[in-house]
């Protein structure tokens, strides 16, 4: 048995939807080490003896973190390569897929703000870690056991850029001479990373916090419209000349697109634009998370390729590409990958893409060109409060209540992948679903206007509520 104070350590302590995450009063060093150890013997227990990378984000805590994990690791017999900075996630996701490493953690609280950290199990794939390898590290959390001293691996600093920036100018062979683009890394850890990729590639960059701020300027370093108004200005400025902007989230595994006419690009429309032009010189089919657009498929029809649809979270996007082999990726929260890559989302590859998309074509032509083509749509989401130990009982009951129509059309299809998706005849739909990381519950709405988007959100969020 475990000794009261020890087992109160570990109670703290539950992997969700993309690892751990807590504010700091919880996500203390000592349940980093219990981790580490449950790491340790996760990869053990696997027969798993090579090196195990050990990353981190731009936040204050979390290289004192890493070196605790690194510490725990080695301790058990690993080797340990720690990077000479703050790294994005997806560095360090193929650093173990291209050097063979048994896997990784990664200190990161993502887009959380800087009062929260994390740290994310990554195996030996790279791609993200599925429920049962979770479980099986969750079920090993103990205090750490550390071998004698001479008995343990060496810790030594690691170059996780360079390899990385080489592999990613192979899948996108870019020539951006002429192209302006507007990076911003929002403090974190994409700075001195993604621009300097697309400046390699020939870009002029004009930077935006491209310092490191561990408070990240009290914010949280989350790529949406509300954070990235500093980026939009100047994108859609006619008197700038820029030609695009991007931005990544804190630990730059997702992206945000911003172009001259539209500003903040809605991540459907991007994706759709992303897939477009890799069809223009690829073949392969598409896999999309259920609430992301119907707009892929009719553009991978028109293609004679097909669409697989995934529950939310990147890492069942991940499962599928490798199942069938696809050319991309990717979920409407902005998180995507390309074949031939690590099976991770990627926003500083995606960086990359976006520029060559956008050298190729400017950005809002072909997002025109796609709509005209293919049909206009509108997305939205809202979400409702909802306490987690309630979630599936509302879920069980709104099976009960489904309804014949929405928004006066018939729901013609119930997809029940991942919560209740309601296929209308008109061709748009509703999908609630219970959210992974938040006490909350999502509608989302996807059809041909806007307004039309408000009111299968407002009729999604009238046959909630009553039971929630």
């Amino acid at each position: 048995m475990f000794p009261a104070a020890e087992t109160a350590h570990m109670d703290e302590i539950s992997f969700g939807t993309d690892g751990w995450r807590a504010t700091l009063d919880t996500f203390t060093d000592d349940r980093v080490r219990i981790v580490g150890q449950a790491v340790a013997d996760h990869l053990d227990s696997a027969g798993h003896d090579a090196p195990v990378a050990v990353g981190y984000d731009a936040r204050k805590t979390s290289e004192g973190f890493a070196e605790s994990l690194a510490e725990v690791l080695s301790g058990n017999g690993f080797d340990v390569l720690l990077p000479e900075r703050d790294v994005p996630t997806p560095l360090v996701a193929y650093a173990i897929a291209n050097e063979g490493l048994s896997g990784a953690c990664m200190v990161t609280a993502s887009h959380n703000p800087p009062e929260y950290n994390g740290v994310k199990f990554i195996p030996s794939d790279g791609a993200p870690a599925l429920p049962d390898v979770t479980k099986d590290v969750e079920s090993r959390l103990a205090e750490p056991t550390l071998l004698p001293e001479a008995e343990r691996g060496e810790v030594r600093r690691h170059d996780f850029v360079g390899p990385h920036a080489v592999a990613a100018g192979g899948l996108v062979d870019a020539d951006l001479e002429g192209l302006t683009v507007a990076y911003d890394a929002m403090h974190g850890s994409g700075r001195g990373v993604t621009d300097a990729l697309l400046e390699a590639a020939g870009a002029e960059i004009r930077r935006l916090r491209c310092d490191r701020d561990p408070t990240f300027g009290g914010e949280s370093p989350e790529p949406s419209a509300a954070h990235l108004t500093d980026l939009a200005d100047l994108v859609t400025d006619p008197d700038t000349d820029v030609d695009l902007g991007v931005a990544n989230d804190g630990d730059a595994d997702r992206i945000a697109v911003v172009t001259p006419e539209r500003g903040v690009l809605d991540a459907n429309l991007f994706y759709a634009a992303c897939y477009d032009r890799l069809l223009e010189t690829d073949s392969g089919p598409a896999v999309r998370t259920v609430s992301t657009t119907f707009l892929v498929d009719r553009i991978a029809e028109a293609h004679g390729e097909e669409v697989f649809e995934t529950p939310v979270g990147f890492k069942w996007v991940a499962e599928a590409m490798g199942e069938h082999d696809a050319l991309f990726g990717g979920e409407e929260s902005g998180g995507f990958s390309i074949r031939g890559h690590v099976r991770e989302k990627d926003g500083v590859l995606m960086s990359l893409l976006a520029a060559d998309a956008a050298d190729a074509e400017p950005f809002d032509d072909r997002v025109d060109r796609l709509l005209d083509e293919h049909g206009r749509i509108a997305a939205g989401k809202v979400s409702i409060d909802c306490a987690d130990d309630r979630k599936a009982a509302v879920l069980d009951e709104l099976e009960d209540h489904i309804p014949e129509s929405v928004d006066g059309h018939a729901v013609a299809e119930v997809v029940t992948l991942d919560g209740f998706k309601l296929l209308l005849d008109n061709g748009s739909w509703v999908l609630v679903r219970p959210s992974g990381t938040e006490p909350k519950l999502r509608v989302y709405a996807e059809s041909d206007a806007d307004d039309r988007v408000e009111s299968l959100l407002a009729e999604g969020r009238k046959l909630i509520e009553p039971l929630v």
